[in-house]
This record gives C-alpha cells, sequence and structure tokens, in this order.
C-alpha cells in the first residue's frame, strides 16, 4: 500500500489550524466588545450586569455575516454559534478549546466556565412564579366586564391565566380598581399568583372624526350557500323610558313604547314597513320583564319613528321607533384618490364631484396630534387603520398633509379614531403624555408591572425610569413595546437602559410593528427581538392576534395556532380579549405544555416519538 501524501495528510491541519485563528480573532473582538468601558458609565442594576456584557459580545458578532464560518463549523460536527445567544464568549472558547485538541496540541486557556442563565430568573421577578406544568406564563387583556363580573376573572385564573393585563387606553380607574380587586380575591381564593400589568395609553395618532351618515340600521338573518335561513336576526326590543341592554348579542336594540311592550306575547307577529317600504313581519320568540326578543327571517331597513304594529282581538296596536345614534362616518378611498389631513378637528367629509365625475374637493380628514406635520417631509409614507390603506405624502406644512392614496385593495373605508402610522419619519412626540403620567400613579399603588407604548429611544426610557423613581414606584416591573421601526432600530439601547431595573422586560408588539417594518418583514423582526433579548437575558412578552379567531369566533384557524406554538420561545404569551377568552387560554395552555417538550428557544428538542414501529409484524 503506497505512503500518504504529505501535502494531502496536511491540508485538514492547515485547514483546521486556519480555521481555530479565525475564532481566536473572533474571540478577542467579543472580548474587547464586552469590555466596552461606556458600560460603567451606566447606572445597571447588578443583576444585569454580565447580560449587558453578553449582550455586547452578541452585537459584536452579528456584525458581520458569519454564513461561510458557520458552514466550516457544521461541517466538522461542532456548534455553529446559531444557537449562542444566551452565553456568546463561553460558545466560542469551547470551540477553540475543541479546535485545539483537535490539531494534537494543550489547549491554551481552559474554556470559559458557563454561568448560570439568569433569564428564567429576570422573568421570575417581572412575571412571577410560572405554573407547575408549564415554563412560558399567560398574560390576558381584561375586557370591561372584568370590573363587574367576578366569576369571569375568576375562571381566567382557573384556566391558568398568570399575568392580568389592563388596557388604560380605555375604561376609567374605578373600573380599573374594581378589575384588579376581582384578581386580587380569586388570586387569593385559588391560592395562585396572578400578577397585573397596566398599559400606558402612549401617544394617540389617530383619525380624528367624520361626519356621521344617516341614522338607519340593517338586520339582516345569517343565510348558507343555498341563501336559506340559517339563523334569523335576533332583535331586541326594550322600553323607551327604561331602556336596558340586551342580554346577548343583537343584530339591533329598539327602544318602543312601554306598554305597547309590556302587551306583547310569545308568538306573535309585528309587522312595519321598513325604511325602503318593504313590507316586514317579525316573529316574538321571548318576553321578559327587560324586554322581548324578535326574529326576523328577512333583512330590515330599520330607522328612527317607524311603525311596529301587532294585530290583536281584531284591533291593531301601535308603536314607533325610538331614536338611535346614526351610523359613524367613514370615507371610501380608492388607490389613486387624494386625502387631505388636517390640523384641525372638523368632521372630516368624503371628496364631492361635479355631474361629470371630476373631482371638486378631496376627502378631508383630522388627525389627533397635527404637530407631527412639522416632522414629516413630502415622498415619506403614510398608513391608517393598521395597514388596511397605505399612501404617499405629496406635500407637507403646518396645517395640512396632502396624501395620495397608493394601497386600499378594491377600495376601503377609512373610519375616525384609527391609528395613523409614519413609518420612515422620526416624530417628535413625548414619550409620557398627560393621560400616561395619571395612569403610571394610579399603577404605582395598585399595579405589579406597567408596559410602556410606543418607545423609540433610550431617552423615553429614562423619562419612564425617572418618573417611577419620582412616585417611589421601584417596585413596579417594566415592559418596553416594541411597536415602531426607531423603537426596534433602537433595541440595544432600549435594553441597556432598560437594565437599571431589576423587573424588566419586552413586548413585541407585531401589529404596529408590522405596519411600521413591513408585513413581508415582521417574521425576521420578531425573529431578531427574541434573539436580542436572549443575548441581553431580558424576559420577552409574545403578543397580538395570537388565537384572535378563537377568542373572538369560538374557531382557531389552523395558521394562528402554529403562531401561537412559536410563542414557546418567549417567556410569556398575551391574549387579547374576546367573547370566547376562556376556551382560548385553555387552548394555549395545552399547546404551551405540548409544544415546551419539543422547543426551547431555538433548541429543537428531541423528544420520544409515541408512534408505531416502521416494521409490519
Amino acid at each position: 500500500m503506497p505512503p500518504r501524501s504529505t501535502s494531502r495528510s496536511r491540508t485538514p491541519d492547515h485547514a483546521l489550524a486556519t480555521l481555530l485563528d479565525e475564532l481566536r480573532a473572533l474571540h478577542g473582538a467579543l472580548q474587547q466588545a464586552s469590555a466596552d468601558p461606556r458600560l460603567d458609565r451606566q447606572a445597571l442594576n447588578p443583576a444585569y450586569r454580565a447580560s449587558a456584557q453578553n449582550l455586547l459580545a452578541y452585537l459584536a458578532l452579528r456584525d458581520g455575516d458569519l454564513h461561510d464560518l458557520q458552514l466550516q463549523l457544521s461541517a466538522l460536527g461542532l456548534s455553529s454559534l446559531g444557537r449562542s445567544e444566551a452565553a456568546v464568549l463561553p460558545t466560542v472558547a469551547t470551540l477553540i478549546n475543541t479546535l485545539e485538541r483537535l490539531l494534537g496540541g494543550r489547549p491554551a486557556a481552559r474554556p470559559t466556565a458557563r454561568a448560570a442563565n439568569p433569564l428564567a430568573d429576570h422573568a421570575r421577578a417581572l412575571f412571577g412564579t410560572p405554573a407547575s406544568a408549564r415554563e412560558v406564563r399567560i398574560m390576558v387583556t381584561l375586557p370591561s366586564e372584568a370590573a363587574e363580573d367576578y366569576s369571569l376573572v375568576r375562571d381566567l385564573l382557573a384556566g391558568h391565566m398568570d399575568c392580568a393585563r389592563i388596557n388604560c387606553a380605555h375604561d376609567e380607574p374605578a373600573s380599573w380598581t374594581r378589575m384588579i380587586e376581582h384578581v386580587r380575591r380569586a388570586s387569593a381564593e385559588l391560592d395562585q399568583p396572578c400578577k397585573v400589568f397596566m398599559d400606558l395609553p402612549g401617544p394617540k395618532l389617530r383619525t380624528g372624526p367624520i361626519a356621521t351618515g344617516v341614522a338607519v340600521r340593517k338586520v339582516k338573518p345569517e343565510r348558507d350557500a343555498q341563501g336559506r335561513v340559517r339563523q334569523p336576526a335576533r332583535i331586541w326590543l326594550t322600553g323607551r323610558r327604561r331602556p336596558r341592554p340586551a342580554p346577548s348579542p343583537a343584530a339591533a336594540s329598539l327602544q318602543v313604547g312601554e306598554r305597547w311592550l309590556a302587551g306583547l306575547q310569545a308568538g306573535e307577529r309585528i309587522q312595519l314597513r321598513d325604511a325602503r317600504q318593504a313590507q316586514r313581519r317579525w316573529t316574538v320568540v321571548e318576553v321578559g320583564d327587560r324586554g322581548c326578543w324578535a326574529e326576523a327571517t328577512k333583512t330590515s331597513y330599520l330607522a328612527p319613528g317607524l311603525r311596529l304594529s301587532v294585530a290583536r282581538d281584531g284591533r291593531k296596536r301601535h308603536s314607533r321607533i325610538g331614536d338611535f345614534a346614526p351610523q359613524p362616518g367613514a370615507l371610501r378611498l380608492a388607490e389613486d384618490d387624494l386625502l387631505i389631513l388636517t390640523a384641525d378637528q372638523t368632521p372630516g367629509r368624503p371628496a364631492s364631484q361635479d355631474s361629470g365625475g371630476r373631482l371638486l374637493t378631496p376627502a378631508t380628514l383630522g388627525c389627533t396630534l397635527p404637530q407631527v406635520f412639522a416632522d414629516v417631509r413630502s415622498g415619506e409614507p403614510v398608513w391608517f387603520d393598521d395597514g388596511k390603506i397605505g399612501g404617499l405624502i405629496e406635500r407637507a406644512d403646518q396645517d395640512a398633509l396632502q396624501i395620495r392614496i397608493t394601497h386600499a385593495p378594491g377600495g376601503a373605508k377609512l373610519k375616525g379614531d384609527k391609528g395613523i402610522n409614519f413609518p420612515q419619519s422620526t416624530l417628535r412626540l413625548a414619550a409620557l403624555g398627560e393621560q400616561d403620567l395619571a395612569a403610571l400613579a394610579f399603577a404605582a399603588e395598585h399595579a405589579d408591572g406597567i408596559e410602556m407604548s410606543f418607545v423609540n429611544s433610550a431617552d423615553d426610557v429614562r423619562a419612564l425610569l425617572a418618573e417611577l423613581e419620582r412616585l417611589q414606584a421601584e417596585h413596579l416591573g417594566v415592559v418596553l413595546k416594541i411597536e415602531t421601526r426607531r423603537g426596534f432600530d433602537n433595541l440595544p439601547a432600549l435594553l441597556v437602559a432598560g437594565m437599571q431595573r431589576g423587573g424588566f422586560g419586552v413586548m413585541i408588539a407585531r401589529g404596529d410593528l408590522a405596519v411600521e417594518g413591513g408585513f413581508e418583514r415582521l417574521a425576521a423582526l420578531q425573529e431578531d427581538i427574541l434573539c436580542l433579548c436572549e443575548a441581553a437575558h431580558v424576559p420577552v412578552i409574545w403578543a397580538t392576534q395570537v388565537l384572535e379567531n378563537l377568542a373572538k369566533k369560538g374557531s382557531p384557524s389552523r395558521a394562528e395556532i402554529t403562531d401561537a406554538a412559536t410563542g414557546v420561545r418567549a417567556e410569556c404569551v398575551m391574549l387579547n380579549k374576546g367573547p370566547h377568552i376562556l376556551k382560548a387560554v385553555a387552548t394555549l395552555d395545552e399547546l404551551l405544555v405540548r409544544m415546551q417538550g419539543y422547543n426551547s428557544k431555538k433548541r429543537q428538542l428531541l423528544r420520544k416519538l409515541e408512534l408505531a414501529s416502521p416494521w409490519a409484524d
């Protein structure tokens, strides 16, 4: 057998030596980055000192493209650095040690000892102790009914809700107080801890009011694919003097005369001519002390003053529909339309045209924070209503923005009080407005943590921490909501600023983040946030539209089940309110317990497969 070529035998060693040199250089750069003297000028909480150093090392690691290095390491069966977030320097040091041994030498230094990952401790400080069978917490946004319905709150805790969230953009302090009292009472009754978080509203950059439409209600039955009535429209009839709300969802709630209402009997037919003069008949199906239910099998258009009649004992008895609010106004916009966004709060108006269809005046609409007009420029994009409608700014001044609509597939309606996003504009908005400060003062006395909306810079975080110090509310946990492009771009600085506190976390608020960063980039953005926060040992809340169809309609889509399962990579998953929220909590609880057997952060765990043998008997 001929001797092996010397040059061929040296080639693998040469490749290993080159790879070793590259890793040593990388390790030196990471060490230098983690020892940045600027870190000493930050008033870090001692529990986060090592975490901040690891974050700096991770940022240095991700400063270049490591694909070639990763492929070489993977070909040798070594760690390819793809799961190094929690302990960057020890991971690289271990690789160096391994390569030195492969080359037949003694390691120049012992690999850096891996300290215990403090992420679990940081999550416990913020969210409390997790359920025994599940490591990822469940947070639920409490609906307004939670202020009056103790049993709902108790059932949420019994279903394994770990954190209750109160949205301070809704309701008022009296309702918040009752919600928190219900949470504390249920927690004590069930001997189950539950943290209360209050979500600060943040700057409300929204559309202004729109001139109201006509006062008409449309009620229609639910039909199947063949047009047959599957479910009649249910109409709630209540007295005009003392109206009572419908006890369950209604197609319309109508106020009528008390004497006429009191005489109704189950099975009677109510006759009317609707707003189109179409003859309609409704059937009274249920009579109670607070009102009556009627059902309609044909579509009806209802307006105040319409006469309702019932034939009884050979006579007709009449009543008229009482007043109700007109339909909320809306602007119908199509692509290439002009929209004038104004600085005043004059109700918006649709575009007007002459008899030939030529534009006379474009549609107008107010803006709740017109001071942003000074910060935007021509050519920058603007989005409305969570990205449903988009446009480009053609002209900007302090009084108005002229916007050309570029995205409104098939035409779209824009209503008042809808969100406005300027993703490429640097808006100079105060981090904490009056409403935020009032909610913060309330939270300091009643809550366990707060969530800061639309945080964009480290200065925003410092302003929040200064206010908490003024309120002597250092006990409050702090969650920074990443929902703007600026907030994402500045995330490393936000993390370092937040490390001044013990209980500190980040929420991936995917609603506005998708609009600001682009829907097509959302998956990459949330992946980067997860990785950066793991490197900083900062717990994450996975939020926005998690199991939304299930919570609102009672049945989940396949895609949202998969999305919720991805939440196992976070420390907490947030559900929003809905009629079927208890079912959503139960489903998420089971899903997270099941998925933690498959995934831990980015690591896939090879659990035993409960499958049949591949060999047939």
